[in-house]
């Protein structure tokens, strides 16, 4: 924005300091020439004047001449005073406010520093807590949380890149092979070709899923986590089945206010994710919903291999995977995922002021625990009895 120039600030702090100061002087400079007429006695005057125009008593230009030789005595020495009070006051103002607005003069660097692209660069200003310094501690926890979206988002960027171009990679590959092989398989060719089409779809849905979760652009309404959790688990059912692994869903009536696709969507992800990560056919997932006054609480639990700590802390990055990359099979057949699962059930309970955690069980396995808020006073109060159990 093109701004006309104008005064400075500590100039114009530095006048207002002579300025207060002047109108102090002024005053105080009042007050004594004020006690001087009014309160000093007339014989100290007539005695400081020294001439009397007449010995009578009570004459009444007895004691003007010697109040007048007072101002004349008075006033220039007040008129120095006040002078040398501008002086500093403008003086001693320059500086004053010049020390005060240093700290503004290091917030302002590291402003134009980050609108640079530095998002690196943090004041850290010294000193004890005031205005300014919590002022720059604001300014430098914006730029460690902008830097550390940027770079999750550069990150983000590679990786859907990467993941977007794998599938064109591979049908372009299949393309060129059918067309130099005279004896190629066309119905072969045919659902390779919808397989690899199918799955460039479904990162893209995810990657638009993603996005809508984290602009937060959705209407917003009271929604039962435990119903939700019912229709992810009977969605999924069948999945589970093939792998043979049994799904349990126990817990009370959780609501909550939010968008019922986009919890639909967390809940799903979080039981697809159970069931593809676990240990097909001598595996479980449990799902629990919770409830009290505040929050609401889903837990997702399974089997599966045992996962180090640092390891869990990354997987809610998008494309991250617990273990090797799931291959396709005649089991998991179109469920095999893109690696957004859990970025996008984080994304959503963020969006719904919500959190999601995970850690890792004890004898393997993971266990993902998001909490939202309470959808109103009678939330606790709706308990009732469990939503049931579903096995296979």
């Amino acid at each position: 924005m093109d701004r006309t120039p104008g005064t400075s600030v500590r100039l114009r702090l530095a006048l207002s300091y002579a300025g207060f100061l002047m109108v102090a002087g002024i005053l105080l400079v009042a007050v004594v020439w004020v006690f001087l007429l009014r309160y000093v006695p007339d014989e100290a005057i007539r005695l400081h004047a020294g001439r009397p125009r007449d010995g009578s008593p009570g004459s009444p230009g007895l004691f003007i001449p010697g109040r007048y030789d007072l101002w004349r005595a008075f006033a220039p020495k007040a008129a120095l005073t006040l002078a040398a009070l501008l002086v500093v006051g403008l003086v001693g103002g320059w500086f004053l406010a010049g020390r005060m607005l240093a700290p503004l003069n290091r917030i302002t660097a590291a402003t134009r520093a980050a609108g640079s692209g530095s998002l690196s660069h943090r004041i850290r200003l010294p000193g004890r807590r005031d205005e300014f310094r919590e002022l720059a501690d604001a300014f430098d926890g914006m730029l460690s949380r902008i830097e550390d979206h940027v770079a999750e988002q550069r990150r983000f960027a590679a990786n859907a890149s990467h993941e977007l171009r794998t599938p064109l990679a591979i049908a372009q590959t299949l393309v060129e092979v059918a067309r130099n092989d005279p004896d190629r398989d066309v119905d072969e060719l045919l659902r390779r070709l919808h397989a690899v089409n199918a799955r460039a779809i479904d990162l893209t849905e995810a990657l638009l899923l993603l996005g809508r979760a984290d602009q937060g652009t959705f209407t917003r309404e009271r929604v039962d986590l435990s119903l939700l959790t019912e229709e992810a688990t009977e969605t999924l059912l069948p999945f589970a089945e093939r792998r043979g692994l049994a799904i349990e869903t126990s817990g009370v009536v959780a609501p909550t206010i939010g968008s019922p696709a986009l919890l639909l969507q967390l809940t799903t992800n979080l039981v697809h994710n159970a069931i593809v990560h676990n240990v097909p056919g001598n595996g479980g997932v449990w799902v629990t919903t919770e409830a009290d006054p505040q929050t609401v609480t889903l837990t997702v639990e399974n089997t599966g291999e045992v996962l180090a700590p640092e390891l869990v802390a990354t997987l809610v990055e998008p494309f991250r995977r617990g273990t090797e990359r799931v291959r396709a099979t005649p089991a998991n057949a179109g469920h095999t995922g893109v690696g957004l699962g859990l970025a996008i059930a984080t994304s959503i309970a963020r969006a719904h002021d919500g959190s999601l955690r995970l850690a890792p069980r004890a004898g393997g396995g993971l266990r993902v625990t998001v909490r939202l808020p309470a959808a109103g006073p009678e939330a606790g109060s709706r308990q009732g009895a469990p939503n049931g159990t579903a096995k296979t």
